[in-house]
């Protein structure tokens, strides 16, 4: 398929009525309830949530809530972040895809890309495969003009894959909601289209 993400000589494939992306090694799809308890796990360990806003880990029902809060945002936007199935076993992993960064007014309007998955699934380049194919989804599927991804200073391993995912640093701003320093990439559909 023309203009999908090359991941591992794989091309992604999308079904956007579903709401499904495979690619090689991974399922990106939307949420179930039985996605709860182990999404609930990846939220719970402070190794993973060290960079997410203040570092604070979330339990069970703050997972719930923020579930129902990606599902209302599928509805409302037309994307949203994908729950990451492994392929092979069916175990979630975690998740990648797309949100409005209302944590950052001033960026406001924009999309970002981001991604979480549990500390078991790391170095293996499922959240690079992954957030490749819903950066396609983005601009490809979605149409969307320009794609940011946010990350704090510190946290290399998700700057290493959005230098993998071709985008540049934009600028840097402080992230009210967690009192660090924000760093935000960025790239245009023109540049990703350049790209594939």
């Amino acid at each position: 398929m023309k203009g999908a993400p090359k991941v591992s000589g794989y091309q992604a494939r999308a079904n956007c009525q579903s709401g499904t992306i495979e690619t090689e090694r991974l399922v990106l799809r939307r949420w179930r309830e039985e996605d709860v308890a182990a999404l609930a796990a990846v939220n719970a360990d402070p190794e993973v949530m060290r960079w997410i806003g203040d570092g604070s880990v979330r339990d069970e029902a703050q997972t719930r809530a923020r579930i129902e809060d990606m599902e209302r945002e599928w509805e409302c936007e037309g994307f949203g972040l994908f729950a990451v199935e492994i392929r092979a076993d069916g175990r979630l992993a975690g998740f990648t895809g797309l949100s409005v960064p209302h944590f950052l007014p001033e960026l406001l309007p924009a999309v970002e890309i981001g991604w979480r998955l549990g500390a078991e699934f790391w170095g293996r380049g499922y959240a690079t495969e992954a957030a490749a194919a819903a950066l396609r989804f983005g601009f490809l599927d979605r149409g969307l003009n320009q794609i940011v991804s946010i990350s704090q200073p510190q946290n290399t391993a998700s700057e290493r894959i959005m230098a993998k995912l071709g985008m540049s640093l934009i600028r840097e701003l402080p992230d009210p909601s967690a009192g660090r320093i924000a760093r935000v990439h960025g790239m245009s559909r023109a540049e990703y289209e350049r790209t594939v």
